[in-house]
């Protein structure tokens, strides 16, 4: 399989079917049923861009030279689309879990139960620094795995991951506590799916990870390094998805109880 149709077959079919349902996400939500899908897959491109040439460059993953249209730097064609697509992916879906929670029969579509706001934190700011100390520790655990060779790549996500969504936790923490629920749900599920979609790809030779810079942790044969990258690149677009389409909303749910 190509990387090409790799995105054919395991990424554009549900970014279709998510897509469909954007009517219903825009009368629920608003400008906020599309706003986020147009600011965060170009943001997350120009910050991801340079930090993915860099691993090839340093031989952290490489691809199959058969199974890609061309390269641009160091990165496949197809590589940089998929820094547009997961975003996208995520983005969708996190929308559709907003859209459903509490009150989405006006629009028409079906609520997923459990889906509520958590109440406003009595203590904001003891929230806020409780939600932006685990991100700041894994960015230094990540700056510590950067001197070690079999820890470059676990270094390289988490020093390039943890402090942005350190930072997002910092700028608007209570308010993104109180979604917590349709966070866990729109990381979770897309995670799970890109891990299969990761697990194929590495067993058909699209891709191939390090074992020189890899911790050599396997599980169900998926590198954990791969298994970290998915889980924090889908918080990275679901916070930032939340950052944009969540201000007032909980005022509504509110109003509306």
């Amino acid at each position: 399989m190509s990387y090409l149709t790799f995105h054919l077959v395991f990424i554009l079919p549900p970014i279709v079917v998510l897509a469909a349902g954007i009517p219903g996400i825009r009368h629920r939500l608003g400008r906020r049923g599309i706003l986020p899908v147009l600011l965060v897959p170009p943001i997350a491109f120009l910050y991801t861009t340079p930090w993915d040439n860099y691993l090839v460059y340093r031989e952290v993953w490489w691809y199959g030279p058969d199974r890609v249209m061309g390269t641009l730097g160091y990165v496949p064609i197809e590589e940089y689309m998929f820094f547009l697509l997961q975003p996208i992916l995520t983005g969708l879906f996190t929308l559709h879990l907003l859209a459903r929670r509490k009150g989405a029969g006006e629009a028409g579509l079906r609520e997923i139960p459990g889906l509520r706001l958590e109440p406003p934190p009595a203590s904001p700011g003891r929230a806020r620094l409780l939600t932006v100390l685990p991100w700041f520790l894994l960015t230094a655990l990540g700056a510590w795995l950067l001197t070690v060779p079999s820890g470059l790549y676990m270094g390289l996500i988490l020093a390039w991951a943890s402090p942005v969504v350190a930072l997002m936790w910092l700028y608007d923490g209570p308010r993104l506590w109180r979604f917590v629920h349709v966070m866990g749900l729109a990381v979770a599920v897309p995670t799970l799916y890109l891990w299969v979609a990761d697990w194929y790809a590495i067993r058909d030779g699209i891709w191939a990870i390090s074992p020189e810079y890899t911790l050599g942790w396997n599980p169900l044969g998926l590198p954990v390094e791969e298994a970290v990258f998915f889980l924090i690149t889908n918080v990275l677009v679901a916070v930032g998805v939340l950052l944009f389409a969540a201000p007032g909303m909980d005022l509504e749910e509110g109003s509306s109880a």
